[in-house]
């Protein structure tokens, strides 16, 4: 079990780094602005307040340390995430890392900020109530799914370390 947990905490800190490394790329090159994680800590910090959904999160006040705790969760998720997929794919996949299953839990992954993030912090079911729904979803796809080639890509240089 030891093992698994580092496993899962090396190819999580990867994976979500190499998603994270293409939101700024993406934000330098194309302009496109990634998700700004003092938000999401906001939503964190009022969850022990029993304020699961907001009206709008960027009206809602600020808590103290929002951005340190957005960027904690993020990674700390990375990592959850890192730890569900060896589960489900077994050690074999480590030993042999394939693509496929790591882009189709990628994929499978953005199911989270569609039930629960987005719906939270005033978006909606899946960015339904944002000014470009559609234009929401993909970068949200996009950004789990460059989660899932991370997990890939993690794995293959983990391989070269241990």
């Amino acid at each position: 079990m030891k093992s698994l947990l580092v496993d899962a905490f090396i190819l999580g800190l990867g994976a979500t780094a190499f998603m994270d490394i293409l939101a700024l790329l993406q934000k330098r090159l194309l302009g496109i602005p990634s998700l700004n994680y003092a938000l999401v800590g906001r939503w964190l910090g009022h969850l022990p307040s029993a304020i699961l959904i907001h009206r709008s999160i960027a009206q809602s006040p600020a808590i103290e340390a929002e951005r340190a705790l957005g960027w904690l969760t993020h990674y700390v998720i990375g990592i959850a995430f890192a730890l569900i997929f060896l589960i489900i794919a077994g050690t074999q996949w480590l030993a042999h890392p394939k693509l496929v299953p790591a882009l189709v839990f990628g994929a499978v992954t953005v199911l989270a900020p569609f039930l629960i993030l987005q719906p939270g912090m005033g978006a909606g079911l899946a960015a339904r109530k944002t000014p470009a729904p559609n234009i929401a979803r993909r970068r949200s796809v996009l950004a789990h799914v460059s989660y899932g080639v991370g997990l890939w890509i993690a794995a293959w240089g983990y391989r070269f370390i241990v």
